[in-house]
């Protein structure tokens, strides 16, 4: 838990450094460019379609005079619209996502690496075709799940617990993997992932709970409407930094745990040498020389001393 705690830190503090938000900027021009070519072409027939879908639903129709009669009719007018955004918002996040993956992971990885971990062998054990194979089966899954879900959306206490962990589930797939690729071999991957899975499924979880503050801005109703050109790139803005910030977190605890696994394998290797020199053999059968004292191993239960 306190390796959580050190990663959590250390992560916001790099979101600050100048090269991370440098690059936050490449996947929010390109969601920018994309919402509002999108918005051009398509949002005025969307909002027809949902608002004549909305009147076939006499309940949905009785609620709206209910508003009127309430004395906020205003309301009414902006209904499709919000609702829009909010079925639009799942593909933005997912979007976001998956730009910060492919343009931001690789040099915040390498900075961190260079940073704390300058000498932590690279043993390049997931290729770009194995990530990106990875990060596209992940997705899939996920908007499946998404949409086997939404029914149960309906439900109060779900929509807040549901979409959360389906984000949370796809941000430690792909930013857990992508924090190794580079580093880790393919058989160190599969067992840090296997080993740490509770600890990187709940930073993605509460990475997807942070994903869905910018969705706040939706609350805002007409106001919203009004200053949509405006919101938009500040709440795609948020998500890129949040999903900049998951990244740095995954990389900071991946190597870590990485860094002291292979530490721990050396020194494993060494007592099984030294054992065997005590025997006077090798497993082969030949003599061998004794071995110098064994130093004292690092604890474990410190964070590095890198910053």
């Amino acid at each position: 838990m306190s390796l959580l705690f050190d990663s959590f830190w250390r992560a916001v503090a790099y979101c600050v450094h100048p090269r991370v938000i440098a690059l936050s900027f490449l996947p929010l021009i390109l969601m920018v460019v994309l919402s509002f070519g999108l918005g051009y072409f398509f949002w005025e027939g969307a909002v027809a379609s949902v608002a004549a879908w909305l009147e076939a639903f006499d309940t949905v129709q009785a609620f709206l005079g209910w508003l009127e009669q309430a004395g906020m009719g205003a309301l009414r007018a902006v209904f499709a619209p919000l609702l829009v955004l909010v079925m639009a918002t799942p593909l933005i996040v997912l979007l976001c996502l998956l730009l910060v993956a492919m343009f931001m992971t690789p040099a915040m990885v390498d900075l961190v690496g260079q940073r704390r971990f300058p000498d932590l062998e690279r043993k390049q054990g997931g290729s770009l075709l194995v990530s990106v194979l990875w990060s596209l089966g992940s997705t899939l899954l996920a908007v499946l799940a998404l949409l086997v879900s939404m029914p149960l959306w309906l439900v109060p206490p779900l929509v807040l617990i549901l979409p959360p962990l389906i984000w949370g589930w796809l941000t430690y797939r792909v930013f857990a993997f992508d924090a190794l690729a580079v580093h880790a071999s393919a058989e160190e991957r599969k067992s840090i992932l296997q080993r740490h899975r509770g600890s990187l499924l709940l930073m993605g979880v509460l990475s997807g709970y942070l994903g869905a503050a910018p969705s706040l801005l939706w609350a805002s109703g007409a106001m919203f409407i009004a200053l949509a050109p405006l919101l938009v790139p500040v709440a795609i803005w948020i998500y890129t930094l949040v999903f900049a910030f998951a990244s740095l977190w995954f990389s900071h605890f991946a190597l870590t745990v990485l860094q002291r696994m292979r530490t721990q394998a050396a020194f494993d290797m060494r007592d099984a040498q030294a054992f065997q020199a005590a025997a006077g053999t090798t497993a082969s059968g030949a003599p061998v020389l004794p071995l110098p004292a064994r130093p004292t191993p690092p604890s474990f239960h410190q964070p590095p001393n890198n910053p």
